[in-house]
């Protein structure tokens, strides 16, 4: 009967790892359509026939809602494997292993919460650019229309647009360095489940992180609000 339920086990943990794994290709990939979205729509402010996009931005929005409803249904499955796991941390006859048990299940958890933020993020960040962009078309055809060369107007396009190559290259960044870090604590948790105090270490950590996380959106919340303000003012 130990024999099975191990095997049961492990065949959750296969499902996490796997669930896992495809999740992160998938947010790999809508990362990069969020980046995409924004350089067809600076191709399309181009009057040359060479900067013409290779997908118009119908179709990225369609490839957009494919793959968010993808990742959905894939954070949804790994949740009910999640569940399983934890349902079966509490079966008797694997209290001896229950320590470690709940720190395997603590560590998939910890994916799952962090790929769960990062979908809603990168969704977000989409959806800003894409009402962004279409505010900043607005603009430049009115400003083409009527053939007034408002400076402030234009001060305040060149603004946005560095700050937006700032951001797509901060986001870049950190998405290249999220696998290196995957594995690092990865490592990690390996150690910290043979020493409890490494184990209690990495809590203290994670949860500086998190709420350095926190402050970090709170002070990008705060300049947005401001660049908006300062615009339509």
């Amino acid at each position: 009967m130990a024999g099975g339920n191990s095997n049961y086990w492990e065949d959750l943990r296969k499902q996490a790892r796997q669930l896992e794994n495809e999740l992160d290709l998938k947010l790999v990939s809508f990362s990069k359509l969020c980046t995409s979205y924004s350089s067809s729509r600076d191709g399309r402010r181009g009057d040359s026939s060479d900067t013409t996009p290779l997908l118009s931005n119908s179709t990225q929005d369609r490839m957009f809602e494919t793959m968010s409803v993808e990742i959905e249904q894939l954070l949804a499955k790994l949740t009910g494997v999640n569940d399983k796991m934890a349902e079966y941390t509490s079966t008797p006859g694997v209290t001896s292993l229950n320590a470690a048990l709940m720190h395997t299940l603590q560590r998939h958890r910890d994916i799952l919460q962090d790929y769960t933020h990062e979908f809603h993020k990168t969704k977000s960040n989409f959806m800003a650019i894409r009402e962004r962009e279409d505010l900043l078309g607005s603009v430049r055809k009115d400003i083409d229309g009527s053939g007034v060369n408002n400076r402030r107007t234009e001060l305040f396009l060149k603004e946005h647009e560095h700050l937006r190559n700032i951001a797509m290259a901060t986001k870049e960044n950190m998405t290249s360095q999220r696998g290196l870090l995957k594995s690092i604590q990865s490592r990690v948790n390996t150690l910290a489940n043979r020493f409890p105090a490494i184990n209690n270490l990495i809590q203290r950590i994670n949860l500086r992180k998190r709420r350095d996380s926190l402050i970090l959106g709170g002070v990008i919340g705060i300049c947005t609000i401001l660049l908006l303000l300062y615009a339509f003012h």
